[in-house]
């Protein structure tokens, strides 16, 4: 759609963020109702909303995913992109925040989802983002709204600025006071709010809540705080523009309030983004995008359909697009478009062009990824967004379930990580499995489903092997022989090595001291090569580090020796001195550093020490209200499910990043269990 006359800002782009089910889906539903986009909001429970379309998010009855959809406000075009709220999905977030105008913050007056919202808003900031709160569930209210602001105000940096305060009906809220407009409304379900009269009870606190307001504006701005100490009262416009300069400018955070349920407050929220939002030229302003002659977009997501091929979508941020163009990457890619599809939820409806400030689906542009800042010039654009994935908390390695599917499968994660760069893949070089990292236990389970549903590649999943190894504490000289006579040429190779331990974390190293030509030169690679061989799996079952193998002495054959004798004969001769060396058993262990709320750092402590942690110390949060960040040492077989339990312990807020170490000895029992273990899995 063309830029509308009423509308000087063009097309908007509006996220929907808020913690884990604070109504982001519901609000979007109730939006497109409202706007007349849809005949009647659809439902995430009945499974019939626009938004949490996907098999998954279907079943799972939460956003596995961001949607978008695009609707008509008074004349104006505005796509909302409906993140999801589980920090397990935030990637999808984070890569789409840089291309929206503004973000509505879906919150309720939940203490326990404080410290979800406070990691929001703490994106938006430190991105610029304008930003709007609003308070959702009103009509489940049973707190006084100042109460409220005050127990959401240490999530945010900046001033929270109540814009409206709820009409009270005994317990029940009814209705609301726009505190700018100065005017009283009365909610009717599905309906647009009621005006009626604002006297009594309501015209007090009007005045009050007005007041406080607008000093909160003041402090950003000489001449209302003039008016406001001579008594004098502000023009309803020039409140009108306080507002909508301090919000683009980051200055404050206004609250407004509805129940998406009921389409309650959506009208009032519609029309405060219709004034006070910034459009695309604001946005490619705080992108630092230059005076630009081509079209200019940025790609925030990228979709695989299962029959209809990859879509990107891209917000338009300068010039227009046209299907069939060339476009450069930032990225060094090029790709042509192959149809411009309208962001409706469907990605159904064709497109010849798309203008600034429009949010589109691009077809075929197979070379072109998530993040990427796209051009229709012939050089490639530069980079306007960093999206750095988060590190990965959870890892299971998967296997086809039929091996004949191994090369789809291989494909098919190669894809999954295209849309969600969050989910990554490694392949463990010594069981030779393929490892699957990701944010959580649900993130792991929607990808394992749509390996199956969209791909047709049904897994079997393990936790991943740990990286256990083995060392000697005892060093030995040991003969080993191979010969073997079977008509012809033999095989025959004799080598003397002197196995010695070595301090840990110095690895392995081979060295010779062959006097005479007891093993001719051109054998001893092949030596060190049956050595290595050896020491791939030692007496308890793991790889042999930290120790140093010297070659002596030894013997050969003129006609019999060969580089495969040789190597047979190191192989043998380091098989057979290991035993004897006193082996144990070493396991990996990991610098852990978890960031939480303060009043779950009691509880993540206990954690960490039942799972043999060794606490380093904690400290506040940098930059942090209200957050610990707690260090300790652990071993490697007890992180593998840690988040799990961190997630419980911190509503879904906590997370923690690790690092490894060092190898340090496990004996007793413990090791014991551990090489049986691996024995009855071999």
């Amino acid at each position: 759609m063309g830029q509308d006359v009423r509308s000087p800002r063009g097309p908007r782009c509006i996220a929907l963020v808020g913690p884990f089910q604070s109504g982001k889906t519901t609000l979007l539903e109730a939006i497109l109702a409202r706007t007349s986009a849809i005949k009647t909001a659809g439902s995430v429970d009945a499974g019939t909303s626009v938004g949490d379309a996907s098999a998954e998010a279907r079943h799972h009855k939460m956003s596995v995913g961001l949607t978008a959809a695009t609707t008509t406000f008074m004349g104006d075009s505005y796509t909302f992109i409906d993140c999801p709220g589980s920090v397990e999905f935030a990637h999808d977030m984070r890569a789409a925040l840089p291309a929206v105008d503004a973000a509505v913050v879906v919150c309720e007056a939940d203490e326990k989802k404080l410290p979800q919202l406070q990691i929001i808003l703490r994106e938006l900031e430190e991105l610029g983002i304008p930003r709007f709160l609003f308070l959702n569930k009103i009509d489940r209210a049973n707190k006084r709204i100042r109460e409220t602001l005050a127990t959401l105000q240490p999530a945010s940096r900046v001033p929270l600025v109540l814009r409206q305060i709820p009409i009270w009906n005994g317990d029940l809220i009814e209705g609301f006071v726009d505190l700018a407009l100065e005017r009283a409304f009365v909610y009717r379900e599905h309906k647009a709010s009621e005006i009626v009269e604002l006297e009594g009870g309501n015209l007090d606190r009007e005045k009050e809540a007005r007041f406080s307001m607008l000093e909160k504006l003041a402090d950003h701005d000489d001449a209302l705080m003039e008016q406001l100490l001579e008594d004098i009262q502000p023009p309803r416009d020039a409140v009108f523009d306080d507002l909508a300069r301090e919000l683009r400018e980051g200055l404050i955070c206004p609250v407004l309030l509805g129940a998406a349920s009921r389409e309650n407050g959506v009208l009032r929220l519609m029309k405060a983004l219709r004034h006070e939002a910034p459009g695309v030229a604001e946005t490619a302003q705080r992108l630092g995008v230059k005076d630009q002659k081509d079209a200019l977009a940025y790609v925030f997501k990228t979709v695989h359909l299962q029959h209809g091929g990859k879509l990107s979508l891209a917000r338009v941020l300068a010039g227009r697009l046209d299907d069939g163009a060339t476009l450069q990457s930032s990225s060094g890619d090029s790709g042509r478009i192959s149809g411009i599809l309208a962001v409706s939820g469907a990605h159904d409806s064709k497109r010849p062009s798309a203008e600034a400030g429009e949010a589109v689906a691009l077809g075929k542009l197979d070379a072109i990824k998530t993040g990427d800042t796209v051009s229709s010039g012939k050089t490639a654009p530069g980079s306007l967004v960093t999206v750095a994935a988060a590190a990965p908390v959870l890892s299971i390695s998967v296997a086809a379930t039929d091996r004949k599917d191994d090369v789809k499968l291989g494909q098919a994660l190669l894809r999954l990580n295209e849309e969600d760069p969050s989910l990554t893949m490694i392949q463990n070089p010594r069981t030779h499995d393929t490892v699957l990292w990701g944010q959580g236990e649900m993130h792991l389970r929607v990808a394992q489903e749509r390996l199956k549903d969209r791909y047709g590649v049904n897994v079997k999943a393990h936790p991943p092997a740990i990286g256990y190894q083995e060392t000697i504490r005892k060093p030995i000289t040991q003969r080993g022989r191979h010969k073997k006579q079977s008509g012809g040429h033999g095989q025959f190779g004799d080598v003397v090595l002197d196995i010695r331990p070595k301090p840990r974390g110095s690895g392995f190293e081979f060295h010779e001291k062959v006097v005479g030509g007891a093993v001719p030169r051109n054998y001893i690679g092949a030596v060190e090569e049956g050595v290595v061989d050896a020491l791939v799996r030692g007496p308890l079952g793991f790889p042999v580090i930290d120790l140093d193998v010297t070659l002596t002495d030894g013997s050969y054959h003129s006609v019999d020796s060969s580089d495969l004798a040789f190597r047979t004969a190191a192989r043998i001769g380091i098989s057979e001195a290991l035993p004897q060396c006193q082996p144990v058993l070493l396991e990996p262990i990991h610098l852990v550093e978890i960031v939480c709320p303060t009043e779950a750092t009691a509880k993540i402590n206990a954690i960490l020490s039942a799972r043999r942690g060794q606490i380093l110390g904690f400290d506040t949060r940098e930059g942090w209200s209200g957050w610990d960040c707690v260090r300790a040492t652990m071993p490697e077989a007890e992180i593998g499910d840690l988040i799990v339990e961190l997630r419980s312990a911190t509503a879904g807020a906590g997370t923690f990043t690790r690092q490894f170490d060092r190898m340090a000895e496990v004996t007793g029992r413990a090791a014991d269990q551990i090489i049986a273990a691996h024995r009855d899995a071999a």
